[in-house]
């Protein structure tokens, strides 16, 4: 990030503006709240560093020795944010506001400018486009630059509160979305895969907290699997600050599937088991839906048929926010994030265990019943969430601290 104010550090702020959640209505102070609880979370061990509620906007303001660009990072990680600037707070006065932007300026030199005012309290005796024309006056004499409403080369931009104001140079994109926390609980099936992960992340933007639920074949294959679901619950907690990661032991399972049920029908089988226990878990932790990253027609398993066939099992909401995208644009948003990396290392995966070559395409509910008949179903699955091993991570202390089942 560049340092707009690198040698006054007095009065230097980030100023934080949000969107969506201007639009709630009566229920808005709640959701503020919950974007300040989470923004304070981000900066936690950034000593001194203060988040405030201002007239329509929030306030990060940097404790002694805090970086700037740490600061900024924690931002773009914090959903519910539009867009944010590093900002200075002055007073109102038009000519010392001038002045000091004048002396932020210091020499840089352009074409064209313009001065962009806002006000948050409008008892303020002066216009948007009169504070404009004042401060823009000021500017252009000491400069002599050119104003240019449409394609200025530097924007002032000018934020006026009750007894303050903030001036800077240029705004940043946050991640939008609303606040972690406001939209409850779910329970998402985290593979070591690319979906996955951009699936999980999507609905942690809508506001939901997401228990990640990895399904492993250790000892049977490597712990490769278990390291990658690790890795991706680390990166995905520095968006939501506390996760829970549910390690489920899957070999055996699979091996019992082998035994009994057709091998076309087998894949099917598998995941529908893997729902029943991702759902155990998930009214264990009250999560109120299940979050797969499923894509129509990806693979032999998520066929509209196989898809409605494993669905059918689940009595929470199963929702599969990447249904209708192409690899391409995953894999584009798995890069984005951050996941593309971890998810292309190679390892085994349990769903390739003793997967049949030609697996079924076009299920049907009757056959796929038939297969399950002679299965244990309920013991399964008990059986598998006794032998679960439990990990939550926190960001910004991201460290894995390994529980039981049982714990909250």
């Amino acid at each position: 990030m560049t340092h707009l104010f690198p040698d006054r550090p007095l009065g230097q702020s980030f100023v934080v503006h949000y969107q969506e959640i201007a639009l709630k209505g009566k229920n808005r102070p709640w959701f503020l709240a919950q974007l300040v609880r989470s923004l304070r979370r981000a900066v936690a061990d950034l000593p001194g560093t203060k988040v405030n509620a201002l007239m329509g906007r929030l306030e990060v303001v940097p404790g002694p020795g805090a970086s700037p660009d740490a600061i900024a990072d924690r931002i773009r990680h914090t959903f519910g944010i539009a867009n944010f600037s590093y900002a200075r707070r002055v007073p109102i006065d038009l000519d010392g506001i001038a002045s000091a932007v004048l002396r932020d300026l210091g020499d840089r030199t352009c074409d064209a400018f313009r001065v962009s005012a806002r006000r948050a309290d409008k008892r303020y005796p002066l216009s948007s486009p009169e504070i404009e024309r004042e401060v823009g006056g000021r500017i252009k004499a000491a400069k002599g630059w050119r104003v240019d409403l449409e394609k200025p080369e530097i924007d002032v931009r000018l934020e006026f509160l009750s007894n303050e104001a903030f001036y800077f140079f240029d705004k940043q994109a946050g991640p939008g979305g609303m606040p972690i926390g406001t939209a409850g609980r779910v329970v998402c099936l985290l593979s070591g895969g690319i979906d996955s992960p951009v699936a999980a992340w999507r609905m942690m933007k809508r506001g939901c907290t997401v228990t990640f639920v990895h399904f492993h074949s250790y000892p049977i294959l490597s712990r490769a699997s278990i390291e990658k679901a690790r890795s991706l619950a680390t990166l995905l907690t520095r968006w939501q600050h506390r996760s829970r990661l549910y390690l489920v032991p899957f070999g055996e399972i699979q091996q019992q599937v082998l035994l009994t049920v057709p091998a076309p029908l087998r894949v099917v089988v598998y995941r529908r088991l893997m729902l029943r226990i991702a759902e155990r878990i998930a009214k264990m932790r009250h999560a109120q839906a299940l979050v797969t990253g499923d894509v129509v027609g990806q693979v032999a398993s998520q066929t509209l048929e196989n898809l409605a066939v494993v669905g059918k099992v689940a009595t929470l909401p199963l929702f599969r926010p990447l249904i209708g995208m192409d690899k391409e644009e995953i894999m584009a948003q798995a890069q984005v994030l951050g996941s593309y990396p971890i998810s292309i290392i190679p390892d085994q995966d349990c769903c390739t265990l003793f997967t049949p070559r030609n697996p079924a395409t076009r299920a049907r509910f009757d056959e796929v019943d038939a297969g399950e008949a002679a299965l244990p179903i309920d013991e399964l699955v008990t059986t598998a969430l006794r032998a679960v091993e439990v990990e939550d991570f926190s960001f910004p202390t991201v460290s894995p601290m390994v529980g039981s089942a049982n714990e909250p």
